[in-house]
Parts: C-alpha cells; structure tokens; sequence
C-alpha cells in the first residue's frame, strides 16, 4: 500500500491564494476550505486509499518557547486564520484522519507519520505532499519515503535534495541551522551562506562534526577563518537553530495504518459540507459512490 500524508496548513495556504473567494450566509470566508476538500477528495477518485493530514490546531508550537524569534503566527491574515479549525471540521466530517497538532507542527505530524508507516512491511511507500524544505531530513534513500510537490507537480527525492542544497537528507537540520530560515524567524549564523554550509556539511554531515580551529578544515572554503569564529562565537545558537529544524518524530499521529484507510464520509458529512456551500463536494461524493 501506498500511504498519502498531506500538509493541511500548506494546502489551505495555496488555495486561499489561489482558489476564487467564497463567503458562507453567516458571512465566513470558505472558499479555501472548500478547495482544499475538493483537492484531497480528488486523490482519493484518482486511487489514493491510506490518507493522513497533518494540521496546525494551533500557530505556535514548542518551538516560540526555545527562540523568542521563531514564527507566531502573529503576521497572518485573520481571514485564513478563520478557516483553520474550519478545515479541520471539514476534512473530518469526509472521513479523513487528521493530525491536528498542538505543541508540535504540522511537518512534526508529517514527519512522524512517516517514519511510523514505514516500518509496517505492508506500506510500499510514503509521499509526503509539500514543498517544505523542513521534511528534506525525512526522504529515505531507498525511495521508501519521498515528497511530491502538487503545485509544481515535482517529485523530491533523496537524491534531489543533494542536488538542490547539495547536503543529503540528514543534514538539512544542520544546514538550516547555519543558514537559517526566513520564514521561520531564525537567521543562522553570521557570514554562514548556502555555499560555505554545503561544502562544509557535505564532508561533516553535522555541526557538531566541523573542527573548531579552520586549518584543520579538510577543505578550502573562502573566508574561512572569519567564518570558524562566528560559528565557534555563536556555537550554542547553531545548535539550537539546528534543534528548531529537526522534525520531532513524538508528534501525536496513528496508532495504525489501517486508520490511514478512506472508507467514506461520517453522518454529519451533510451539514456540514452545507455550512460551506459544498455543493460541489456533495457532487464529486455521489459519483464517487457510483463508480
């Protein structure tokens, strides 16, 4: 079998820009939420059976409490704000399992789920459904478990992350920590760029690994010096900054992969699919149940 985990959050995201607006009688922007419902549903008429979605329940996570600067959530529009817990009570009602996460995030929830359902000898293989950079620590080399970009329509693999950031899979957390992350809220370490993280980890995987002293560095990197005490003056941080981009494989997800398994929307479906003018998911449902 193949299991299918989707980010919840990502795709309410990508829909909100991208599908047209929708407000509800009570006055509720859900014109997201029905895309994304739509979108998901989709997969499953086009064969996927073991579907789980990871959600963020809620903006923060237990990361705001390691580092003052990590993303809160706080420069978010409230109009996809609104349709968060909304998207939650939709995708349930169809029958979807959703990892709704609440001190974790959403790649926790995905990572987790993962690595849980890989283990079971009857799952063939794990897609991850994001772009996110994040779960790049999470692609096996056997293909076991890789990422799909729907938007883009991209397979990412181990390979292809090696040939992106030009670190295999188990030093995305390294490299990030050294680089940083925008739109995370962690800045990396001062002079540390894509290039000089790359060549470094490439040969010592982890932070941890890289000599204190630069000429005992077993490659030539431009301004090396200068960059060795700005990592060793700021030694603590990149550790730390590595620690916030690591999944936490913990998250709360499954206890089996059976409850992975789409076997049709619950009783309430109806209602609430009418909340959000869901005529079209109550159209694609009925021909799904005759086919």
């Amino acid at each position: 079998m193949r299991i299918h985990l989707i980010d919840g959050t990502y795709e309410l995201f990508r829909h909100f820009f991208g599908a047209p607006s929708h407000i509800n009688s009570s006055g509720q922007e859900v014109g997201a939420v029905r895309a994304v419902a739509n979108s998901i549903l989709s997969m499953v008429d086009q064969g996927a059976t073991h579907v789980g979605i990871a959600t963020d329940h809620v903006i923060t996570s237990f990361r705001n409490e390691l580092y003052d600067g990590y993303k809160d959530g706080s420069d978010l529009d409230p109009v996809i704000l609104d349709q968060f817990n909304l998207l939650e009570e939709v995708l349930d009602s169809l029958g979807f399992m959703i990892f709704p996460m609440v001190d974790f995030e959403a790649d926790d929830g995905l990572g987790a789920a993962a690595h849980k359902a890989v283990l079971n000898p009857e799952v063939e293989q794990v897609i991850i459904y994001t772009p996110d950079k994040d779960l790049g620590q999470c692609l096996t080399q056997d293909e076991k478990i890789i990422q799909y970009d729907r938007r883009k329509e991209l397979r990412i693999t181990y390979e292809t992350v090696i040939e992106k950031f030009g670190v295999a899979p188990e030093s995305i957390p390294a490299y990030l920590g050294l680089v940083g992350d925008t739109a995370d809220g962690f800045p990396g370490i001062k002079g540390w760029g894509a290039k000089s993280s790359a060549t470094l980890l490439s040969h010592y995987h982890h932070i941890e690994n890289i000599p204190n002293d630069h000429m005992e560095w077993a490659m030539q990197v431009r301004s090396s010096q200068k960059l060795s005490e700005n990592l060793n003056n700021d030694y603590e941080l990149a550790l730390l900054f590595k620690l916030i981009a690591t999944i936490d494989y913990d998250a709360p997800t499954f206890q089996t992969v059976n409850e992975l398994k789409w076997i049709g929307p619950k009783d309430n479906y109806e209602n609430i699919l009418e909340s959000i003018d869901g005529n079209r998911i109550l159209q694609r449902l009925e021909k799904m149940e005759t086919n």
